[in-house]
């Protein structure tokens, strides 16, 4: 059968954070209404352009010459986000479990300095995690350039329509010194998520079929379908429409207690089992839970939680996109949750 293996999404699935938004708000002038309108612009990009060798989360790359003109650095991107870490209510405890019962990753198109900081309070590997890797410091941005992308900013606010962001983002500033930046910085998104996802495959010789991929958003649509297409379990845990789209399972919880549940099971039997429970819980999660031989404490707290595990299916999905995207916005927050 092979080793079962764990990979999840950080952001959504572990942690309540959008360390990016937070950090544009943080930095830069009116930054939280800037973040969003460049991450509207990253899903037409992908969603609907689908712009070849552009990625979803490439957002990540687009503020990078704005937060350094507005004076981030890497200390102070790490010290911001060593401070803020915020975790979905049992997420140390899943991570520890499932990290002590099979191979665990994280795949985050989140900024190193961020990941860092979560593997710091949660004691899980960072070497077990795919992050996007910065370092401002080897990027140079003179007075003048500096001025200009505060204009450009002044004009993406004023003007958010697409032709003006596709000529401030592609035409004036590659042509800038601080335009390395696009071409060294690679986000761990989309594409980039799946191809992480394989590269975990090939150096620890695992199977695609023994995947358990944990996502919620844009950036993990690309995995998620990596492993429903190859028989693995694709779970959106409290997933916008792009993530629940691609996957077989639709959590919506206040709680990672159920990822700790369906991840024993998955690691105990195989992905039917995981998907049997999942058909079963809804019509009576007490008797589910004893079918099939959760521990008891653990189904104890389970009912502690607000929580709803269902297969996704054609004739629900558009009922799960409206729950679940409600309730990411109550427990992440309208803005975070509101993101692609």
């Amino acid at each position: 059968m092979g080793n079962k293996f764990f990979v999840s999404d950080c952001e959504g699935p572990i942690s309540l954070n959008d360390n990016a938004f937070e950090l544009a708000g943080h930095f830069i002038d009116d930054g939280e209404k800037f973040f969003q309108i460049i991450s509207k612009y990253d899903d037409i990009l992908v969603d609907e352009i689908k712009r070849p060798g552009y990625n979803a989360g490439d957002t990540l790359k687009l503020i990078l010459p704005f937060l350094k003109a507005y004076g981030a650095t890497n200390k102070g991107m790490e010290e911001f986000s060593s401070k803020n870490v915020l975790l979905v209510p049992g997420a140390m405890e899943t991570l520890g479990q499932v990290n002590r019962t099979m191979p665990s990753f994280i795949v985050s198109t989140s900024y190193e300095p961020y990941i860092r900081a979560l593997c710091d309070l949660t004691h899980f590997p960072f070497d077990h995690c795919y992050c996007t890797r910065l370092d401002l410091e080897s990027h140079s941005l003179n007075e003048a350039d500096e001025f200009k992308l505060k204009e450009f900013h002044l004009s993406i606010m004023k003007d958010p329509e697409f032709e003006n962001l596709e000529r401030i983002f592609w035409q004036e500033i590659p042509r800038m010194e601080i335009g390395s930046l696009f071409k060294e910085v690679k986000p761990v998104g989309g594409e980039a998520k799946k191809e992480a996802v394989q590269d975990i495959i090939k150096q620890n010789n695992f199977e695609p079929q023994n995947l358990i991929y944990i996502g919620d958003s844009i950036t993990d649509a690309e995995p998620l379908r990596f492993a429903r297409e190859n028989h693995g379990l694709a779970v959106s845990f409290n997933g916008n429409k792009y993530a629940l789209k691609e996957s077989s399972i639709a959590i919506i919880s206040d709680n990672t207690l159920i990822t700790s549940i369906i991840t024993d099971l998955f690691n105990q039997y195989d992905s039917e089992v995981v998907l049997e429970f999942a058909s079963l819980f809804g019509e009576n999660p007490q008797d589910t839970l004893a079918k099939f031989d959760v521990k008891q404490e653990l189904a104890m707290e389970l009912d502690k939680t607000n929580t709803r595990i269902e297969l996704i299916t054609s004739e629900n999905l558009e009922e799960l996109i409206n729950d679940s995207s409600l309730f990411r916005k109550q427990i992440r927050g309208e803005s975070i949750g509101g993101l692609g």
